[in-house]
Protein backbone atom coordinates (compact mmCIF):
# COMPACT_ATOMS: atom_id res chain seq x y z
CA UNK A 1 0.00 0.00 0.00
CA UNK A 2 1.44 3.26 -0.76
CA UNK A 3 0.55 6.98 0.58
CA UNK A 4 2.14 9.86 0.58
CA UNK A 5 3.54 10.17 -3.32
CA UNK A 6 3.64 6.35 -3.51
CA UNK A 7 6.05 5.52 -0.75
CA UNK A 8 5.74 2.59 0.89
CA UNK A 9 4.33 3.07 4.69
CA UNK A 10 6.94 1.46 7.17
CA UNK A 11 5.65 -1.80 8.76
CA UNK A 12 5.50 -1.38 12.95
CA UNK A 13 7.52 -3.86 14.44
CA UNK A 14 4.07 -5.11 16.13
CA UNK A 15 2.20 -6.05 13.32
CA UNK A 16 6.10 -7.97 11.80
CA UNK A 17 6.08 -9.94 15.28
CA UNK A 18 1.99 -11.00 15.06
CA UNK A 19 2.85 -12.21 11.49
CA UNK A 20 5.88 -13.99 12.65
CA UNK A 21 3.23 -16.05 15.29
CA UNK A 22 1.11 -17.11 12.92
CA UNK A 23 3.20 -18.23 10.57
CA UNK A 24 5.10 -19.91 13.02
CA UNK A 25 2.12 -21.33 14.43
CA UNK A 26 1.31 -22.42 11.29
CA UNK A 27 4.48 -24.63 10.73
CA UNK A 28 4.14 -26.94 13.77
CA UNK A 29 2.15 -30.12 13.13
CA UNK A 30 -0.86 -31.04 15.94
CA UNK A 31 -0.13 -33.71 18.04
CA UNK A 32 -1.60 -36.86 17.24
CA UNK A 33 -4.96 -37.75 18.58
CA UNK A 34 -4.72 -40.67 21.51
CA UNK A 35 -7.48 -42.88 19.17
CA UNK A 36 -4.91 -42.96 16.61
CA UNK A 37 -1.95 -44.17 18.71
CA UNK A 38 -4.37 -47.22 19.90
CA UNK A 39 -5.73 -48.03 16.33
CA UNK A 40 -2.10 -48.35 15.46
CA UNK A 41 -1.07 -50.57 18.87
CA UNK A 42 -4.19 -53.07 17.64
CA UNK A 43 -3.63 -53.32 14.16
CA UNK A 44 0.38 -54.70 14.85
CA UNK A 45 -1.33 -56.84 17.73
CA UNK A 46 -3.65 -58.15 15.61
CA UNK A 47 -1.03 -58.85 13.01
CA UNK A 48 0.97 -60.31 15.09
CA UNK A 49 -1.75 -63.04 16.14
CA UNK A 50 -1.92 -63.43 12.38
CA UNK A 51 1.00 -64.32 11.58
CA UNK A 52 1.63 -66.70 14.76
CA UNK A 53 -1.76 -68.47 13.71
CA UNK A 54 -0.44 -68.88 10.07
CA UNK A 55 2.99 -70.33 11.78
CA UNK A 56 1.00 -72.61 14.29
CA UNK A 57 -1.16 -73.85 10.84
CA UNK A 58 1.99 -74.76 8.97
CA UNK A 59 3.59 -76.53 11.66
CA UNK A 60 0.45 -78.36 12.82
CA UNK A 61 -0.25 -79.50 8.86
CA UNK A 62 3.34 -80.75 8.92
CA UNK A 63 2.84 -82.62 12.17
CA UNK A 64 -0.30 -83.96 11.07
CA UNK A 65 1.15 -85.16 7.31
CA UNK A 66 0.00 -89.40 7.80
CA UNK A 67 2.76 -91.30 7.23
CA UNK A 68 2.92 -93.06 4.29
CA UNK A 69 1.94 -96.68 3.33
CA UNK A 70 3.97 -99.45 1.62
CA UNK A 71 2.31 -101.20 -1.50
CA UNK A 72 1.77 -104.16 0.89
CA UNK A 73 -0.60 -102.29 2.51
CA UNK A 74 -2.45 -100.91 -0.91
CA UNK A 75 -2.73 -104.41 -1.85
CA UNK A 76 -3.95 -105.96 1.46
CA UNK A 77 -7.68 -103.80 1.05
CA UNK A 78 -8.61 -106.68 -1.40
CA UNK A 79 -10.28 -109.75 -1.44
CA UNK A 80 -8.87 -113.16 -1.46
CA UNK A 81 -9.50 -116.67 -1.80
CA UNK A 82 -9.63 -117.11 2.08
CA UNK A 83 -10.48 -113.65 3.19
CA UNK A 84 -13.28 -111.17 2.34
CA UNK A 85 -12.58 -107.50 2.43
CA UNK A 86 -14.97 -104.68 2.29
CA UNK A 87 -14.91 -101.01 3.46
CA UNK A 88 -18.14 -99.96 5.44
CA UNK A 89 -18.92 -97.01 6.81
CA UNK A 90 -15.41 -95.77 7.15
CA UNK A 91 -14.73 -98.93 8.55
CA UNK A 92 -12.11 -101.39 6.96
CA UNK A 93 -13.13 -105.43 7.69
CA UNK A 94 -12.38 -108.50 6.57
CA UNK A 95 -13.27 -111.48 7.84
CA UNK A 96 -12.87 -115.46 6.82
CA UNK A 97 -14.14 -115.88 3.20
CA UNK A 98 -16.46 -118.63 4.30
CA UNK A 99 -18.26 -116.31 6.88
CA UNK A 100 -17.61 -118.59 9.55
CA UNK A 101 -16.23 -116.68 12.76
CA UNK A 102 -17.23 -116.18 16.66
CA UNK A 103 -14.78 -114.24 17.77
CA UNK A 104 -14.04 -110.54 16.53
CA UNK A 105 -10.74 -108.06 16.78
CA UNK A 106 -11.15 -104.06 16.90
CA UNK A 107 -7.88 -102.10 15.94
CA UNK A 108 -7.20 -98.84 16.57
CA UNK A 109 -3.79 -97.23 14.13
CA UNK A 110 -0.93 -95.85 15.49
CA UNK A 111 -0.73 -91.93 15.43
CA UNK A 112 -0.42 -90.27 12.68
CA UNK A 113 -0.53 -93.80 10.83
CA UNK A 114 -3.08 -94.13 7.85
CA UNK A 115 -5.56 -97.50 9.06
CA UNK A 116 -4.64 -99.01 5.55
CA UNK A 117 -1.00 -99.15 6.92
CA UNK A 118 -2.06 -102.62 9.16
CA UNK A 119 -4.37 -104.28 6.44
CA UNK A 120 -1.41 -107.01 5.66
CA UNK A 121 -1.67 -107.99 9.17
CA UNK A 122 -5.92 -108.23 9.64
CA UNK A 123 -5.40 -109.54 6.47
CA UNK A 124 -3.42 -112.35 8.25
CA UNK A 125 -5.59 -112.73 11.20
CA UNK A 126 -8.48 -113.07 9.56
CA UNK A 127 -7.36 -115.55 7.64
CA UNK A 128 -7.06 -117.64 11.05
CA UNK A 129 -10.90 -117.35 11.43
CA UNK A 130 -11.37 -113.97 13.00
CA UNK A 131 -13.83 -110.99 12.05
CA UNK A 132 -10.84 -107.83 11.72
CA UNK A 133 -12.37 -104.45 12.07
CA UNK A 134 -9.59 -101.53 11.75
CA UNK A 135 -11.38 -98.23 12.66
CA UNK A 136 -9.70 -94.63 10.81
CA UNK A 137 -9.57 -92.33 12.81
CA UNK A 138 -10.21 -88.33 12.60
CA UNK A 139 -6.37 -86.78 11.83
CA UNK A 140 -4.75 -90.27 12.05
CA UNK A 141 -5.25 -89.87 16.00
CA UNK A 142 -7.10 -92.47 18.20
CA UNK A 143 -7.15 -89.73 20.78
CA UNK A 144 -9.63 -87.97 19.22
CA UNK A 145 -12.41 -91.05 18.62
CA UNK A 146 -11.50 -93.50 22.00
CA UNK A 147 -15.17 -94.71 21.70
CA UNK A 148 -15.06 -95.88 17.81
CA UNK A 149 -15.16 -99.54 18.67
CA UNK A 150 -18.73 -98.99 19.56
CA UNK A 151 -19.84 -98.78 15.91
CA UNK A 152 -17.97 -101.88 15.16
CA UNK A 153 -19.21 -103.74 18.11
CA UNK A 154 -22.64 -101.75 16.77
CA UNK A 155 -22.50 -103.17 13.20
CA UNK A 156 -21.50 -106.74 14.47
CA UNK A 157 -23.86 -108.36 16.98
CA UNK A 158 -23.51 -112.19 15.40
CA UNK A 159 -20.24 -111.44 17.38
CA UNK A 160 -20.23 -113.58 20.54
CA UNK A 161 -16.38 -112.48 21.94
CA UNK A 162 -14.21 -109.28 21.18
CA UNK A 163 -11.30 -108.39 21.30
CA UNK A 164 -9.09 -104.70 20.77
CA UNK A 165 -5.75 -103.91 20.04
CA UNK A 166 -3.58 -101.22 18.59
CA UNK A 167 -0.50 -99.91 17.83
CA UNK A 168 1.29 -97.37 19.47
CA UNK A 169 -0.69 -94.61 21.24
CA UNK A 170 -4.00 -96.70 19.31
CA UNK A 171 -2.80 -99.34 21.87
CA UNK A 172 -3.05 -96.99 24.80
CA UNK A 173 -6.36 -95.71 23.67
CA UNK A 174 -7.57 -99.41 22.96
CA UNK A 175 -7.02 -99.82 26.97
CA UNK A 176 -8.68 -96.90 27.79
CA UNK A 177 -11.89 -98.73 25.53
CA UNK A 178 -11.10 -101.49 27.95
CA UNK A 179 -11.57 -99.60 31.15
CA UNK A 180 -14.56 -96.97 30.26
CA UNK A 181 -16.44 -100.19 29.03
CA UNK A 182 -16.39 -102.72 31.13
CA UNK A 183 -17.69 -106.70 30.61
CA UNK A 184 -18.18 -105.15 26.67
CA UNK A 185 -14.34 -106.59 25.87
CA UNK A 186 -12.63 -110.16 26.43
CA UNK A 187 -8.89 -109.79 24.96
CA UNK A 188 -6.87 -106.63 24.53
CA UNK A 189 -4.03 -106.71 22.04
CA UNK A 190 -1.13 -104.07 22.45
CA UNK A 191 1.32 -103.94 19.75
CA UNK A 192 4.30 -101.32 21.03
CA UNK A 193 2.01 -100.04 23.48
CA UNK A 194 1.18 -99.70 27.29
CA UNK A 195 -2.12 -99.40 29.21
CA UNK A 196 -2.45 -95.35 31.08
CA UNK A 197 -5.48 -97.10 33.02
CA UNK A 198 -5.57 -99.82 35.54
CA UNK A 199 -6.92 -103.46 33.86
CA UNK A 200 -5.38 -105.16 36.48
CA UNK A 201 -8.91 -107.03 37.81
CA UNK A 202 -10.23 -106.92 34.49
CA UNK A 203 -11.20 -110.09 33.59
CA UNK A 204 -9.73 -110.11 30.14
CA UNK A 205 -6.70 -112.17 27.92
CA UNK A 206 -4.19 -109.75 27.33
CA UNK A 207 -1.09 -109.58 25.46
CA UNK A 208 1.54 -106.97 24.57
CA UNK A 209 4.01 -107.33 21.44
CA UNK A 210 6.92 -105.21 21.09
CA UNK A 211 10.08 -105.40 19.20
CA UNK A 212 13.51 -104.94 21.78
CA UNK A 213 15.03 -102.05 19.42
CA UNK A 214 11.84 -99.88 19.79
CA UNK A 215 12.75 -97.10 21.82
CA UNK A 216 9.69 -97.03 24.38
CA UNK A 217 10.61 -100.99 25.04
CA UNK A 218 11.61 -100.93 28.57
CA UNK A 219 8.02 -98.83 29.37
CA UNK A 220 6.20 -101.59 27.09
CA UNK A 221 7.24 -103.90 29.06
CA UNK A 222 8.05 -102.48 32.82
CA UNK A 223 7.09 -102.99 35.88
CA UNK A 224 4.33 -100.14 35.78
CA UNK A 225 2.81 -101.52 32.27
CA UNK A 226 2.80 -105.27 34.09
CA UNK A 227 0.66 -103.50 36.90
CA UNK A 228 -2.08 -102.24 34.70
CA UNK A 229 -2.44 -105.53 33.05
CA UNK A 230 -3.88 -108.79 34.41
CA UNK A 231 -1.38 -111.09 36.56
CA UNK A 232 -1.81 -113.95 33.45
CA UNK A 233 -0.53 -111.05 30.88
CA UNK A 234 1.38 -112.35 28.14
CA UNK A 235 4.34 -110.09 27.05
CA UNK A 236 6.15 -111.26 23.43
CA UNK A 237 9.61 -109.50 22.45
CA UNK A 238 10.60 -109.87 19.29
CA UNK A 239 14.28 -109.59 18.90
CA UNK A 240 15.25 -106.66 16.34
CA UNK A 241 12.14 -105.40 15.81
CA UNK A 242 11.23 -101.72 15.99
CA UNK A 243 8.14 -99.54 16.11
CA UNK A 244 7.76 -98.89 12.50
CA UNK A 245 7.34 -102.61 11.70
CA UNK A 246 4.34 -102.98 13.49
CA UNK A 247 2.73 -102.20 10.63
CA UNK A 248 3.33 -101.23 6.72
CA UNK A 249 4.02 -98.22 6.59
CA UNK A 250 7.59 -95.68 6.73
CA UNK A 251 8.86 -92.33 8.30
CA UNK A 252 8.37 -93.43 11.94
CA UNK A 253 10.60 -90.68 13.34
CA UNK A 254 13.09 -91.08 15.94
CA UNK A 255 12.62 -95.08 15.22
CA UNK A 256 16.39 -97.37 15.66
CA UNK A 257 16.45 -99.31 12.69
CA UNK A 258 15.32 -103.11 13.03
CA UNK A 259 17.70 -105.96 12.36
CA UNK A 260 15.00 -108.43 11.30
CA UNK A 261 12.74 -107.85 7.81
CA UNK A 262 9.41 -106.57 8.20
CA UNK A 263 8.11 -109.89 7.32
CA UNK A 264 9.62 -111.45 9.86
CA UNK A 265 8.26 -108.77 13.06
CA UNK A 266 4.90 -109.02 11.29
CA UNK A 267 4.21 -112.71 11.89
CA UNK A 268 5.54 -112.79 15.19
CA UNK A 269 2.90 -109.84 16.02
CA UNK A 270 0.10 -111.30 14.21
CA UNK A 271 1.14 -115.25 15.87
CA UNK A 272 1.07 -113.24 19.00
CA UNK A 273 -2.26 -111.51 18.37
CA UNK A 274 -3.92 -114.86 17.44
CA UNK A 275 -2.98 -117.21 19.78
CA UNK A 276 -4.87 -114.51 22.35
CA UNK A 277 -7.90 -114.18 20.40
CA UNK A 278 -7.72 -118.15 20.24
CA UNK A 279 -8.02 -118.04 24.32
CA UNK A 280 -11.18 -116.37 24.00
CA UNK A 281 -13.14 -119.62 22.71
CA UNK A 282 -10.93 -121.93 24.93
Amino acid sequence: MRTNGGRRRPTSRTTFLRQRRVTASSDVAEPPHPGSRSRGRLRAVALALLAAVAVLGVVAAWWLQPQPVLPEATASLASTSDVAFAEVDGRLEWRPANGEYETGFVFYPGAKVPAAAYGPAAQAIAAQGYLVVVMPMPLNLAVLDIDAADRALAAHPEVTSWAIGGHSLGGAMAAQYVGTHPGRIDGLALWAAYPATDLSSAPLSSVTAYGTLDAGADRMAGAEARANLPDDAVFVAIEGGNHEQMGWYTGQPNDPPATIDRADQQRQVVDATVEMLASLSD
